[in-house]
Parts: structure tokens; C-alpha cells; sequence
């Protein structure tokens, strides 16, 4: 190579290097100083994409544990105050059991009734207080909840908490004969000794149809006063249990007629009776009976107290149903966790430093910055030479 000045090829070429050398320092400098291995897109275009795409599942799902942790806490708001829904009720049913008792006179019976309306007002008023975060649970108005416990927009990312089932604003209203009515059936009975043999009733309850038979109560003859025959309809199992039945009087008191009522609240669409040609004929149906318990005869506190026990069973119910939903919440939550965890896990591979393998790159992007250096001035020495020929 020949000497000359104009073009000092050796400084070029260590310059060259030097610039390398420089740009990979800066990177190195750049990922120890930030952690990341990809600060931009350039660094790999690829990576960021899978990474950012990584991060979005990750900040989605510590929302979604969080989301279902509120779902939790709606859950144990509405399920304690249920247990205390429940007390009231086993006290109000023994109420009722009491009241059943003849030893009872009329003014105890009163006294059970006192009772018995405050301890419903007061479930009226926890079925309006109850709420979370101004959010009525227990009225009927909740319906059902949903709650975010995924990180994506799909019907899998949610979880439907169902609150109908604990609308104890409806059992209070139930229990106090306020908004609901049952429909009942009256038969007028002109002639009681005609009355004999099975009975067998039809009801219709939110489209389904159901027929309920008693046994036979006694040939024709045997009941002596309508009061006489309801007795006889309130001992028969089945239809105590579907039924409740009482006495129309006239203005002397003397019973003309009887009402048949479903407990289910469902319509008597029909009555069949072997007798009921000549003793027992349909009255006007669809008579409005007002609901709510009733304390004042020994009758009416049964039938009260199997108004309570279907009233116990649906928060028996609603409650079962509120610790399965906190037991899937807890479930969900330590699911999400663990995805948290894992996702966490490959987003830092892919984007994170490896500070050791870094500190490598940086050592020896840092010496040959200082080789090159030195390099550099000793090229930019070389045309010196030409000067010794001048002289």
C-alpha cells in the first residue's frame, strides 16, 4: 500500500470499528439501565409484539383478581345478612308452633301476632337496607350480577352471580299479606250431609298443572257441619300439604261454604268430588285470599307454620347458592393467580435482561471502545511519516 495523506484508509477503518464498537456500548448501556432487552421495536419486532400482547393478558387478570375479590365481598354481605334473615324465621316458626297450641286464648294469641309482625317488619327493612356500594342485594332489584374475573371480553371471562333467589323483600311481603295474594276457589255447600267420599283438586302454577286426591273422608252423611268437613280436609296428608281450607259463614255463623287455597300460590283451575252433584258445587273462582300468617286459630298457626317452612327453605336455598358462588370466586382467584405467575414468567423472557450475559456484552463492547480508542490516534499517526520525506 502506498503512502499518501489525502485518504488515510487505517483511521477510516478504525473509525469504522470504533463507531460499532460505540453503538453496541450505548445498547448495553441502555438494557443495564432499563432492565428491558427490548426498549423498542427494533431491538426485536417480533418480541415486542408477543410481549406487549403478554403484558395485556397479565395487568387484565391482576384486575380480574381484584373483580372477583369484590364478587366475594358482594357474596358475604348478602349471605350474612341472610343468616341473620334466617334467625328471624326459625323465631317466627316457633312463634307459629305455639300459636297452634289451644291453651292459647285470644288475647296470647294477639300477643304472638305483636310479635310475629315485628320481626317481619324488621326483615322488610333489612331486605331495603342490605346493599354493596349502593347496590341492593336482597329487594329483587339486584337480579343477577355479573362480575369480570377474566381478562378478555368473552362470555368465559364472566361469572353470573343470580340473587333471585335471596328476595327476602318478597318473603316479608309473603309472611305480612301486604302486595301478595293467593287465589282460592270458594264452594257454597247447601246441603253438608250429601258430602262424603275423595276429593280431588287441580291447581295451575306458572303454566305447570297439578292434581292433587285425598282419600275418601267418610261416606256421605258422616260430616255434620261444613266446619266439620274442613276439619276433615286440614287431617288428610296430601292435601295439608298443598292446601289450606277455610269456612264461609252466614250472619247467623253458620258455615255455608268453604275456600280452598294453594299454599304455592297457584290457581284452583278445578274440583272433583263424587258427591259434588247433589252436596258440594263450584262457587265463584278466583277469589282473592290476602296472604300472611295467622296466628288466630290452631288451623291457621299450621298453616302458618308451613307458609314459614317453604319460606326457611328458599333462604336455606339462597344461602347454599351464595357459599357455592364464594367457594368458585376463591377458586377463580387462585386460577388467576397462578396465570398471573405464568404469563408474568414468559413476558421476562422475552423482554426482560439477562443482567449477567448483558454485563459480558457490555465488558467487551467497553474494552474494544478503548482499543479502538488508542487505534485511531496511532492510524491518525501514519501520515506523520510523509513529513521525514519532505525534509
Amino acid at each position: 500500500m502506498g503512502l499518501s495523506i489525502n485518504q488515510n484508509i487505517a483511521a477510516v477503518n478504525s473509525y469504522r470499528n470504533l463507531s460499532n464498537t460505540q453503538n453496541d456500548l450505548s445498547k448495553s448501556l441502555e438494557k443495564l439501565s432499563s432492565g428491558f432487552r427490548i426498549n423498542r421495536a427494533a431491538d426485536d419486532a417480533a418480541g415486542l409484539a408477543i410481549s406487549e400482547g403478554l403484558r395485556s393478558q397479565v395487568g387484565g387478570l391482576k384486575v380480574a383478581a381484584r373483580n372477583a375479590q369484590d364478587g366475594i365481598s358482594v357474596v358475604q354481605t348478602a349471605e350474612g345478612a341472610l343468616t341473620e334473615v334466617h334467625s328471624i324465621l326459625q323465631r317466627v316458626r316457633d312463634l307459629s308452633v305455639q300459636a297452634g297450641n289451644d291453651s292459647n286464648n285470644d288475647k296470647a294469641r294477639a300477643n304472638i301476632k305483636t310479635e310475629s309482625d315485628s320481626l317481619v317488619a324488621e326483615l322488610d327493612r333489612i331486605s331495603k337496607s342490605t346493599n354493596f356500594n349502593g347496590t341492593k342485594l336482597l329487594d329483587g332489584t339486584a337480579g343477577t350480577l355479573k362480575f369480570q374475573v377474566g381478562a378478555d371480553g368473552d362470555a368465559n371471562s364472566q361469572i353470573s352471580v343470580d340473587l333471585s333467589g335471596a328476595n327476602v323483600k318478597a318473603i316479608a311481603n309473603t309472611l305480612a299479606g301486604g302486595d301478595l295474594t293467593t287465589t282460592g276457589t270458594s264452594f257454597a255447600i247447601a246441603d253438608i250431609s250429601a258430602v262424603g267420599g275423595a276429593f280431588s283438586f287441580t291447581t295451575t302454577n306458572g303454566g305447570v298443572e297439578k292434581t292433587i286426591t285425598t282419600a275418601n273422608l267418610g261416606a256421605a252423611g258422616s260430616h255434620t257441619s261444613v266446619e266439620g268437613l274442613a276439619d276433615a280436609l286440614r287431617q288428610d296428608a296430601s292435601f295439608a300439604q298443598n292446601f289450606s281450607v277455610s269456612v264461609t259463614k252466614n250472619a247467623n255463623g253458620a258455615g255455608t261454604g268453604i275456600v280452598v287455597t294453594a299454599l304455592d300460590g297457584g290457581t284452583l283451575a278445578a274440583a272433583d268430588n263424587a258427591t259434588a252433584g247433589t252436596g258440594l258445587a263450584a262457587g265463584v273462582a278466583g277469589t282473592s285470599v290476602t296472604g300472611g300468617l295467622a296466628f288466630d286459630t290452631a288451623a291457621n298457626a299450621q298453616a302458618s307454620t308451613k307458609m314459614l317452612d317453604a319460606q326457611i327453605e328458599k333462604i336455606s336455598t339462597a344461602r347454599a347458592n351464595l357459599g357455592a358462588y364464594q367457594n368458585r370466586f376463591e377458586h377463580t382467584i387462585k386460577n388467576v393467580n397462578v396465570a398471573i405467575e405464568n404469563l408474568s414468567a414468559s413476558e421476562s423472557r422475552i423482554r426482560d435482561t439477562d443482567m449477567a450475559s448483558e454485563m459480558v456484552s457490555f465488558t467487551r463492547a467497553q474494552i474494544l471502545s478503548q482499543a479502538g480508542t488508542a487505534m485511531l490516534a496511532q492510524a491518525n499517526q501514519i501520515p506523520q511519516g510523509v513529513l521525514s520525506l519532505l525534509r
